[in-house]
């Protein structure tokens, strides 16, 4: 194509300098007069020959016409160059307009390219803050099996501590039986000696003094008379001190075993104190606790906010809620995220290593696990969990029962205003990025939160179904957002919700 433009231009060439020499050709006989006129003034003032002065005059005149072509060569010449020029200048444009072409077009393909590379690179900063996350959670999944394994390696020491001393107890318990069991024999023996010592004074008796019948005593009959009677006679004698010697090593024994069992059952406690501590009742008639949320699935759209937040900072703090799980593990009932730190408050269960406990969060990671067995029953159940920064003391009361408490449980700590706190998932930003096997399902009812440590009293007055106590932060009348699958519904009672 760039040959072609090229032979183009240098065909148009001619084009463009023969009106330059026709032009210059009709001007030449003009001139030439105008010299000859001049040539023909200028002759007088010679007075030479006329055939002398037309010699230098054709001279003259054949050496302009020579320096005439000359200079129309060099004219023509230098409008050969100029059109080659022009053709040179032409190619060079168009070369210029693709280079400028190629050049936008480079400088979109790099735009393009720099657009990708900036998508690439904030997903690996989202990968990057994801696997941070997980990391920390999975660093604190280590401590919390680090400290189960110690907890329950102590427990283990304890538990086969106390089955030795049992097993030794057991031993000697055996050893002093056995032990009984030959007093019991040679005593049997000595009654026995002593039986037979007896007969013998009785018959002296009876013979020394005869007058004893008389007199109406009756005294066993010995065996030396029990011979005189009869030899059946002898034999029932025998047969009923033998069953008095049985009876009296039975009763002996047997009073031995139930001190044994009375003894184990004063150091055990009674089977049915145990089952009284592990049964619940349920919570009778609770009536007027507001509206019931149900949260029927694990989708990660049903979850609920609360607005306003927390506006002040919190040096203590009391969450309680009516509960009723619907599934066999703990999700998240609460969590308050803020732009430094997505888990400053949180209680959830996924991350717990018990099935059945749940872990307090203040400012991850610090946590603390917290047993909720009761919970998976399926029935209506009250907690109420306490925490005060002075000497970071903590409380979980279930069914007005204290089930757990403990210190040293981020003392000193404030937690900051200004967050996002939502039910039923567990945040990883703020307001977002929502994890299905970290939501709750099951029912929520009476929750509030107050920025003081509840008295006793008032978590029992709760859980009866009493009015709340003062000062409440927040209610579920400060539900702003309900997303998802989740229903809303109102009860009487919370024995009538579905």
């Amino acid at each position: 194509m760039r040959q072609t433009q090229g032979t183009k231009g240098q065909t148009s060439a001619p084009a463009s300098v023969c009106p330059s020499m026709e032009f210059l050709k009709k001007n030449t006989l003009p001139f030439l007069l105008v010299f000859v006129s001049m040539y023909i003034h200028g002759t007088p003032s010679q007075g030479a020959d006329p055939a002398r002065q037309r010699k230098p005059f054709f001279e003259r005149l054949r050496r302009l016409e020579e320096q005439f072509q000359r200079f129309q060569q060099v004219t023509l010449t230098h409008l050969q160059d100029i059109a080659s020029n022009y053709n040179v200048y032409y190619n060079m444009d168009a070369r210029f307009q693709g280079l400028v072409e190629q050049s936008q077009a480079i400088a979109l393909a790099m735009n393009q390219s720099q657009a990708a590379i900036q998508g690439d690179v904030a997903q690996l900063k989202t990968w990057f803050r994801k696997s941070q996350r997980r990391s920390r959670k999975m660093d604190a999944r280590l401590q919390a099996l680090d400290l189960s394994l110690n907890t329950k390696n102590r427990q283990w020491v304890e538990e086969e501590k106390e089955q030795k001393a049992q097993r030794e107890a057991t031993a000697s318990l055996a050893v002093s039986f056995r032990a009984l069991q030959d007093a019991l024999a040679s005593l049997t023996q000595q009654v026995h000696s002593q039986d037979a010592r007896l007969a013998v004074l009785e018959g002296q008796i009876q013979r020394s003094s005869p007058s004893t019948v008389a007199l109406g005593l009756t005294t066993a009959p010995s065996p030396t008379q029990l011979a005189h009677r009869g030899p059946g006679s002898l034999q029932l004698w025998r047969k009923s001190q033998a069953s008095k010697s049985s009876s009296q090593h039975r009763s002996s024994s047997q009073d031995f075993t139930v001190h044994v069992q009375e003894m184990q059952k004063s150091q055990a406690p009674s089977n049915h104190q145990a089952a009284s501590l592990r049964t619940y009742q349920g919570p009778g008639n609770i009536c007027g606790t507001g509206p019931v949320l149900i949260f029927p699935n694990t989708s990660t759209e049903n979850v609920i906010f609360l607005s306003p937040g927390l506006l002040v900072p919190l040096r203590a703090l009391t969450f309680c809620s009516w509960v009723r799980m619907a599934t066999s593990y703990l999700g998240t009932l609460l969590s308050y995220a803020t732009d430094d730190n997505d888990n400053k408050l949180v209680l959830h269960g996924r991350d717990s290593l018990v099935p059945g406990s749940i872990h307090f969060v203040i400012g991850d990671p610090i946590f603390r696990e917290l047993s909720l067995q009761p919970l998976l029953d399926g029935q209506w159940h009250h907690i109420c969990i306490i925490w005060t920064s002075v000497e970071g003391k903590y409380w979980l009361h279930v069914d007005r029962r204290i089930v757990a408490t403990g210190s040293r449980f981020r003392e000193g700590y404030e937690i900051p205003p200004g967050g996002s706190l939502v039910l039923g998932q567990e945040q990883d930003t703020v307001g977002g990025e929502f994890d299905s096997s970290e939501a709750f399902v099951g029912s929520i009812s009476g929750l509030a939160i107050w920025d003081r440590a509840l008295l006793p009293g008032e978590v029992a007055n709760l859980a009866s179904g009493k009015e709340l106590p003062t000062g409440a932060l927040l209610t579920l009348t400060n539900v702003t957002s309900v997303g998802g699958f989740v229903q809303r519904v109102k009860c009487t009672c919370l024995e009538q919700c579905p």
